[in-house]
Order: structure tokens, then C-alpha cells, then sequence
């Protein structure tokens, strides 16, 4: 999960909330790593003396920072104009459009907080990396309930599950963004959404318009007269 920096914390932040959307900023920018907490201050124009009083550690920090992270781009998501349309599948494919589109600004801008948070602290700080999983899962429970309803409507008898798919589309979207940092741009992340759009349409086979019109004529021919369509 990602979303830029025009995910708003609230009109004249206290030293709290400026202390946390440093560090969105200066974690996706760093690492979390090479990240200091005169970073942090820095960059929210805080003292160190305020950053203690709100947060005990750079860890606390990175947790706090989590939740921030998903407190705003849970309503990032949830005001996007993807949830409009009435079928399922063009909610999903809205979705992925909508990734594509925010594609904008430096490399801190789009990537995902997240995804850097994980790949730094997967064994070193475990608390770190499951406050970050169960963020990425409630994105992908999100999702799920939208792929539940396409399933039902374009896949009925598929041996997948939705959740499967969901954490796909949350992996394709995490390794476009290592792509974008290797690659110093957005462009490799565009093709790989746009190639995740392409195998959405290849799971959810919406029924070709001129085909059933073709099919449904004959069917009505044949039944119509009661022929037998091998004397056709």
C-alpha cells in the first residue's frame, strides 16, 4: 500500500503529527535504517526535547508512524472515485487505475511505507514488521470483498480464493515499487500495474457481447423449430 504526499494530516498539525509525517517523508526517502531521530526533528522543526515528551524511541516512532500511515490512507482510499461503479470487477480495475494514477512526484512520494518498514526490520524488529502486516492486511481485506463479488459474478467455479488474490495485487504493487528505487522512476511500476490490470481481465472473463448474441440467436432458431443443429 502507497499513496502520496497530498494525503493531508490535519490544518496546523501539533508537534505530534509533524513528528509523524517526517517520518513517513524521511523513512521512505532514508530507510529506516539510516533514519535519526535529528532527522525526524528536522525535518517536523521540532526539538529533540518534543520529540521525547510524544515518543520513547525510534522504534515508538516507527509504530506511531504505522498507524499514521494507516489511519490516512484508509481514508485516502476509501474517498477514491473507484467505488463508484456498480460492477465489481470495474471497482477492482478502477482500483488499479487509480494506483497507476498516483504515480506522481519523487520516489518518497508514491512508495510505500510499509513495504520499506518490512524489508528493513523483518527479523530485527518483529513488532515493527507485524503492525506493518496487519496494515497490509486490512488493505487486502478491502479489496477481497470486491474480488468476492467478481468471483460470483465472472468466476463462480474457480479454485482460488479472493484473499489470494488480493495479497497478489499487494505483491505486484510492493515489487513495482523496489523497481521504481532501482530504476530511479515510476515508468517500471506504470507497466507492472498495467500488466496487473491485463491479468485481472484474464481472471474475471466478462462474456464477449457479439458471441452471446450470436449463440443466443441460434439456440432461439433451433429451439424455436425443434432442429437438429447436425442436419443444420
Amino acid at each position: 500500500m502507497a499513496a502520496s504526499r497530498q494525503i493531508d494530516s490535519p490544518a496546523q498539525p501539533n508537534s505530534k503529527i509533524r513528528l509523524l509525517d517526517a517520518a513517513l517523508h524521511i523513512i521512505r526517502t532514508k530507510g529506516y535504517a539510516a533514519t535519526t531521530v535529528d532527522d525526524i526533528c528536522h525535518e517536523a522543526g521540532v526539538t529533540k526535547g518534543s520529540f521525547f515528551h510524544h515518543l520513547k524511541s525510534k522504534d515508538d516512532l516507527a509504530l506511531a508512524a504505522v498507524a499514521h500511515w494507516r489511519a490516512m490512507t484508509e481514508g485516502f482510499f476509501a474517498s477514491a472515485p473507484y467505488h463508484k461503479p456498480q460492477d465489481p470487477l470495474d471497482r477492482l480495475l478502477g482500483y488499479v487505475d487509480f494506483r497507476a494514477a498516483i504515480l506522481t512526484g519523487e520516489l518518497p512520494d508514491y512508495t510505500c511505507l510499509l513495504g520499506t518498514l518490512i524489508q528493513e526490520t523483518y527479523d530485527t524488529h518483529p513488532v515493527i514488521r507485524t503492525a506493518c502486516d496487519q496494515a497490509l492486511s486490512s488493505h487486502v481485506a478491502e479489496l477481497t470483498r470486491d474480488i468476492e463479488a467478481a468471483k460470483q459474478l465472472y468466476a463462480p467455479t474457480a479454485s482460488w480464493t479472493p484473499e489470494s488474490v488480493g495479497t497478489f495485487m499487494q505483491a505486484v504493487l510492493q515489487g513495482s515499487f523496489i523497481f521504481a528505487k532501482a530504476r530511479q522512476g515510476p515508468e517500471v511500476a506504470t507497466e507492472c500495474i498495467q500488466h496487473l490490470r491485463r491479468y485481472l481481465q484474464m481472471l474475471f472473463p466478462r462474456p464477449h457481447p457479439e458471441r452471446s448474441e450470436k449463440k443466443n440467436r441460434t439456440m432461439s432458431f433451433t429451439e424455436r423449430y425443434e432442429l437438429n443443429p447436425a442436419d443444420l
